[in-house]
């Protein structure tokens, strides 16, 4: 569970936010940010990006910068998957502003999130269609970590 609308600057706090890790099933629905933790504790749900949330920003091990909602979630969950660490990073570069050139994918990522809040005003409809880019650069991140290296000269 969400609350409404994001601020256009914390793109893993929109509704396309984290679909290669929650569960296809799963629902999000949006509450405001005051009612984000009364809502879970009465719906037996989770969730994420307010404050006190079960799931939302956290210092990074070894209190070095800190992580972003999603990769929060893939420790979480201890995924251990090398396409959706590849992912984290692009999403941590795009979600915390100190650290937007760390990945070279992260302002597009960026640009992307802002500019799906200025041209859809349905968040579930938002939803789905950012579900098809976090999809899509899932895949791409799956194709990357599956190509060898290529020899250094």
């Amino acid at each position: 569970m969400d609350h409404p609308r994001p601020p256009q600057d914390r793109p893993d706090r929109l509704p396309l936010a984290d679909p290669p890790v929650h569960r296809p099933d799963a629902e999000i629905i949006y509450v405001p940010a005051d009612q984000v933790l009364a809502t879970a504790e009465r719906d037996g749900a989770h969730s994420f990006d307010a404050p006190g949330a079960e799931f939302t920003h956290r210092p990074a091990p070894g209190g070095q910068g800190e992580w972003c909602t999603f990769e929060t979630l893939i420790a979480e969950h201890h995924l251990a998957d090398p396409a959706l660490a590849r992912l984290a990073r692009i999403v941590h570069a795009a979600d915390i502003a100190a650290d937007l050139d760390t990945d070279p994918l992260g302002p597009g990522l960026l640009a992307i999130g802002t500019g799906g809040l200025d041209v859809e005003a349905d968040d579930q409809t938002l939803l789905a269609r950012g579900t098809f880019v976090y999809d899509a650069l899932y895949a791409w991140c799956a194709r990357q970590v599956a190509e060898p290296a290529e020899p250094r000269a």
